[in-house]
């Protein structure tokens, strides 16, 4: 009787799982495994909102394990430690996981792949469309500009439609043995992972959401039947609900990309999606592309890809502004709307995203590294790629990323987005009664009028925050670029 140990990762689902399909199709026995791994990087050390979405999302992938007669154990611990123990204590004869890009993960995959040679480790891609080593320049290097990444990108997959081919969910897991299942010592229960915060802030932010799989697949419909026809247009409106809000069910592996596109596309091609569905579909793209970044550039975690940068002259004693920045009390009332959104739910528009990190590194001219570290802790979908990648674009120091020179002024683009300020009314209450004309800039109300808010005055003057950034930038831009 062969027994396999089947560790999950990013890829908390049962279908289109390929290391989960080889270890029921290769073994009498899974051991469905998931490890609490201490080390930076791995996906239960993101931050404090994505360890409450993934303790639900556990809970969620044990349902369907067990709804297939199954189950899924917990570990604490270094990982080959406990992978080594674990073999020991059930005799398993092979290990199965699917690849994760961090370069912490990887440096610790390779070893637990050459310590565990014995037990033919088997690692396969869940996570992207692609591998990152997949989709390179002629030369073999790596893309830094997102156009030409996404024209190959689509060129193999109308090539080759078969690379967006999903697999079916395993019709029978093979469980444990009983007589196998009491040898188990290294094992816990989900709770005592502690995932959960000790103070109950998770619960208010947990009404916003549905984890797993299924409400995963739920979402995904409900946005292919409603949303998806109208969404270059309604992905930049914060106060609708406009966008797919899929990225936290994409970073857990709730659901594959392979899914989305495969649903998206159906028996299409790329050229036959209409405009909307296009834009879409560059949106998942673009999330490969954050992850071949990380693979080929590492260091850009916290470190400008652009070079130059790294002589940038930040503000000096910016704790008071950053915190007001995180606490949503800037006096800009889209940048507060956005982090109070944030604070609540675990989540933030896109849009929004953008708009308060150009506040707080082209305003506040705090490091864009601070930014990145907030939302890590604070965002349910803080994927590391997508995260430094997304502030990287907005700092001007990554790939393909916005100019420096580009500084969203709050004040336009709450005007333009969020016109009627529906969504600074829902998330600053404290503007909820004044006139539409100055939702989006309280501080040109009268004096008596303004007196009256309960609401701060501006941290800093935009135009003048403005000048000094592209000075800023002027001292660093004939500098030669990496």
């Amino acid at each position: 009787m062969s027994i396999g140990i089947m560790w999950f990762r990013q890829d908390l689902r049962l279908s289109d799982n390929p290391a989960l399909t080889e270890a029921c199709r290769r073994c009498d026995q899974v051991l469905c495994l998931f490890i609490d791994d201490p080390q930076d990087q791995t996906i239960s050390q993101v931050g404090a909102a994505s360890r409450v979405w993934l303790h639900h999302s556990l809970a969620a992938l044990q349902i369907s394990l067990r709804n297939k007669g199954s189950e899924l154990y917990f570990a604490r611990g270094a990982s080959e430690e406990i992978l080594e123990k674990l073999i020991g204590q059930t005799g398993a004869q092979r290990v199965y996981w699917n690849r994760c890009y961090d370069p912490l993960t990887i440096d610790r995959d390779r070893r637990i792949k050459l310590a565990l040679r014995d037990y033919q480790p088997g690692t396969f891609n869940a996570l992207l469309l692609q591998e990152p080593w997949d989709n390179l320049k002629g030369d073999g290097t790596a893309y830094r500009v997102f156009t030409p990444y996404w024209r190959s990108a689509v060129a193999e997959f109308d090539k080759d439609p078969q690379l967006l081919d999903t697999l079916n969910t395993p019709r029978h897991i093979p469980p444990l043995t009983r007589s196998v299942g009491k040898k188990l010592q290294a094992c816990v229960a989900l709770n005592e992972l502690c995932l959960l915060p000790e103070f109950d802030w998770h619960r208010s932010m947990m009404t916003h959401w549905r984890c797993g799989e299924v409400a995963a697949r739920a979402q995904l419909e409900r946005f292919l039947k409603s949303r998806v026809n109208d969404y270059g247009r309604g992905r930049d409106l914060p106060g609708q609900e406009g966008t797919s809000q899929l990225s936290p069910h994409l970073h857990f592996g709730e659901i594959s990309p392979r899914h989305v596109m495969n649903r998206l596309l159906g028996s299409r091609r790329f050229d036959q999606l209409s405009d909307d569905e296009l834009i879409f579909a560059k949106e998942i793209v673009w999330r490969e592309f954050a992850y071949c970044l990380l693979y080929h550039f590492p260091h850009s975690i916290d470190e400008p890809l652009d070079t130059r940068f790294r002589k940038f002259r930040w503000a000096r004693d910016t704790d008071a502004h950053l915190r007001a920045w995180q606490r949503g009390q800037t006096g800009v009332p889209i940048v507060d709307a956005g982090m109070r959104e944030l604070y609540a739910t675990g989540w933030m528009h896109n849009r929004v995203r953008m708009i308060v990190a150009s506040y707080l590194i082209k305003n506040l001219l705090i490091p864009w590294q601070s930014g990145e570290r907030w939302f890590r802790d604070t965002l349910v979908d803080a994927d590391l790629a997508s995260n430094s990648m997304g502030w990287q674009w907005t700092a001007g120091s990554g790939a393909d990323a916005s100019p420096f020179f580009r500084v969203f002024n709050p004040v336009l683009q709450g005007d333009k987005f969020d016109r009627q300020g529906d969504y600074v009314k829902r998330w600053v209450p404290e503007l909820a009664g004044i006139a539409e004309r100055y939702v989006h800039k309280p501080w040109e109300l009268d004096a008596q009028s303004r007196d009256a808010l309960d609401y701060p005055s501006p941290l800093v003057d935009l135009k003048e925050t403005r000048l000094r950034a592209l000075k800023a930038f002027s001292d660093i831009k004939g500098t030669n670029r990496g």
